[in-house]
């Protein structure tokens, strides 16, 4: 079971932040699948293999672990991500033995926001959040990777001050301290 405390439960005075229980996975499932289908409209083939039904992330038992946040506009879901406390078998196979021996780390997978909300800095939002409005006991940083190939991405996430560790099999990583430990 995942051990966090969140300081922070609205992102905004219009967007709330809980974490996600089974009966959202449906909703969960459809934002990311909705995404898949922006980023292959946009040439990108990231993320496609939701299209066909894989879903390496496990994003339903994710929700079960605990470990899927989601930010709520009224009814509306408006994004949401997954902050791992372990490192999964992806996780391991890119950081290699900086994954094994690094137990303070959370991965952040799956940030997904629905486009009705696009453009008006949710991502940033959401990311400050996972950094300031959430900690877990005895994590003081987040990982994250991103394809190599999508440059607006990766500014994206070196703009936030995210520190670029390096790349492998075509993903950029990513790792910031957080401010709350």
């Amino acid at each position: 079971m995942v051990s966090y405390t969140i300081h922070k439960p609205d992102l905004s005075a219009r967007i709330k932040v809980r974490q996600a229980v089974p009966s959202d996975t449906k909703a969960v499932q459809e934002l990311l699948l909705q995404t898949a289908r922006w980023l292959q409209s946009k040439g990108s083939t990231q993320w496609g293999a939701l299209l066909s039904g894989q879903d390496g992330h496990n994003m339903a038992g994710a929700i079960t672990r605990g470990e899927v946040f989601v930010f709520e506009a009224g009814e509306a879901l408006a994004g949401t991500f997954i902050l791992m406390q372990e490192p999964s078998q992806w996780d391991l196979d890119l950081w290699g033995d900086e994954a094994s021996g690094c137990s303070s780390a959370i991965y952040l997978h799956r940030l997904a926001i629905n486009r009705e909300f696009s453009g008006g800095g949710l991502g940033e939002a959401m990311m400050r959040w996972a950094e300031e409005g959430v900690s877990f006991t005895g994590k003081d940083r987040i990982r994250l990777d991103c394809i190599a190939s999508n440059a607006t991405l990766n500014r994206f996430y070196s703009g936030l001050g995210y520190t670029f560790k390096g790349e492998r099999d075509g993903f950029c990583l990513y790792e910031k301290e957080t401010a709350t430990a």
